[in-house]
C-alpha cells in the first residue's frame, strides 16, 4: 500500500473515540521526530494534544486535524467492522476514514515529503493534533491550546484545516469561514397539577408555544455577502413526567443559533431573552458561546494558494464557502491566522460505512504538500 494509505489504516484501526487519542498521536510523533521535527505533548485532563514543528523564524503554516472519532453505533450495521479497515471497490472503509484519519495521514505523509525535499525551507511548517474535537464541550482540545499559543505569543500565518469539504470530488470545495454558534438551555417554569383541574395549574409547554412560535418566525438577519442568514433551531424539547393526567411544573428546551456576520452574539441572546419576556414566561436560560464566525478574507494568501491548487492538481474550480457546521479553525482564527479547510468528501461522515476513495485519499498529500511548497519554498 502507498504510504498515506497504509498509515491511514493503522490509524483507524486504534479505537480513537472521543476524548481517547488510543496512541494515535504517538505513532505520528515517532514518524515525525524520525523526520527531524520538534515534538511537543500538551495534555490537557483527559485530552492529548500536540504540537510538532520544522525550522525557524518567519511565517509558520500549521495543519490542523483531530485523531478523535465519532462512536461507531452498532458495528453489526457495517458491513465490515468499523475498526478494522476494509479496502472493497477503490474505497477505504473504517470510522474516521474521512472523518478525519485520512486527512491526518495525508498531511503527516506531506509534511515528510516537504522537509525532505526543502530541509532548510523558510519559516515553519507545523501540525497541531488534537483528540477532542467530535466531543460536545471541546475545553481541553484546540480551545485550550490557542489559549496557550495566545498566552506564549506562538506565530501562526496560515491555517490548513483537513476537515473533510468536498461535496462529490476532491478539491470541489474549500471552506473559507464559518459561522458562530451560540447555544442555550432554557427552563421554563409552571405549576404542576392534575390535568382535571387546569386552574390550579400552569402549564409551561401552553406557555411557552407562543414565544417559540415567535422565535422560530423571527428573522434574525438577512446575512451578507459572504454569509447566508442566521438561523435558530430547537435541537430538544423536553416536559412532562410521562403520566397522561399530570400537567407538568417545568419545560426544558435547548436552541441553537447558527449566526453570521451581519450578527453578534450579544445581539442574539438580547433579543431572543426579549422575546421571552415580552410573552411573559418565568424563564431560565444558560448561554453556551461555542465559537464566533471567522473569515479568511478574499484574495488571502492562503485561499488564493488553495483556490490554485484546487485547480492545477485535481482540474476543478472549487466552490468557497462559509457553510456546514463548526470546525477547530473558530479557535485558530481569532490568533490571526488565515484559516482555510480542505479536504476528501464528506458524504458519509459520521454514518454507518463511512468511506473514502482510495484515489482521492492518495492524491491528498500532494494537495498539501503542493500548499507548503508555495508558500514556504
Amino acid at each position: 500500500m502507498s504510504d498515506v494509505l497504509d498509515l491511514a489504516c493503522d490509524l483507524i484501526a486504534r479505537r480513537s473515540v472521543t476524548p481517547e487519542d488510543a496512541g494515535c498521536q504517538a505513532l505520528i510523533a515517532g514518524r515525525l521526530v524520525a523526520a527531524g521535527f520538534a515534538i511537543e505533548p500538551l495534555r490537557y485532563g483527559e485530552v492529548d494534544n500536540l504540537w510538532v514543528t520544522h525550522g525557524g523564524d518567519g511565517p509558520t503554516l500549521v495543519f490542523l486535524g483531530h485523531t478523535d472519532v465519532v462512536p461507531s453505533g452498532p458495528e453489526d450495521a457495517w458491513s465490515s467492522p468499523p475498526f478494522d479497515p476494509a479496502l472493497r471497490d477503490g474505497r477505504l472503509y473504517g470510522r474516521g476514514a474521512a472523518d478525519m484519519k485520512g486527512s491526518v495521514a495525508a498531511m503527516v505523509v506531506a509534511l515528510e515529503r516537504f522537509v525532505a525535499a526543502h530541509p532548510r525551507h523558510p519559516g515553519r511548517v507545523a501540525l497541531l493534533l488534537t483528540s477532542d474535537e467530535e466531543g460536545p464541550a471541546n475545553l481541553d482540545g484546540v480551545r485550550r491550546v490557542a489559549e496557550a499559543f495566545r498566552a506564549r505569543g506562538e506565530r501562526l500565518d496560515w491555517c490548513v484545516v483537513g476537515e473533510p469539504s468536498s461535496k462529490e470530488r476532491l478539491g470541489d470545495l474549500i471552506r473559507v469561514g464559518r459561522r458562530g454558534s451560540l447555544s442555550g438551555t432554557l427552563t421554563v417554569r409552571g405549576v404542576q397539577g392534575h390535568v382535571a383541574y387546569p386552574e390550579k395549574a400552569s402549564n409551561p409547554i401552553h406557555a411557552f408555544a407562543p414565544a417559540l412560535a415567535e422565535l422560530a418566525a423571527t428573522r434574525w438577519d438577512e446575512g451578507n455577502a459572504d454569509f447566508p442568514p442566521t438561523s435558530f433551531q430547537v435541537s430538544n424539547l423536553n416536559a412532562g413526567t410521562g403520566a397522561t393526567n399530570v400537567i407538568p411544573g417545568t419545560l426544558a428546551a435547548q436552541i441553537n443559533f447558527r449566526y453570521s456576520t451581519a450578527s453578534t452574539a450579544a445581539d442574539l441572546r438580547a433579543r431572543a431573552e426579549a422575546i421571552l419576556d415580552r410573552h411573559g414566561l418565568d424563564w431560565q436560560l444558560d448561554w453556551n458561546l461555542s465559537g464566533e464566525p471567522f473569515l479568511s478574507r478574499a484574495g488571502g494568501r492562503l485561499r488564493e494558494t488553495m483556490r490554485a491548487v484546487c485547480l492545477d492538481l485535481c482540474g476543478v474550480e472549487p466552490e468557497q464557502s462559509t457553510g456546514g457546521g463548526t470546525s477547530d479553525g473558530r479557535f485558530i482564527a481569532p490568533l490571526g491566522a488565515e484559516v482555510v479547510e480542505l479536504g476528501p468528501v464528506n458524504a458519509t461522515i459520521h454514518k454507518v460505512d463511512e468511506c473514502v476513495a482510495v484515489d482521492e485519499l492518495e492524491r491528498l498529500p500532494g494537495l498539501y504538500l503542493a500548499i507548503c511548497e508555495r508558500l514556504l519554498a
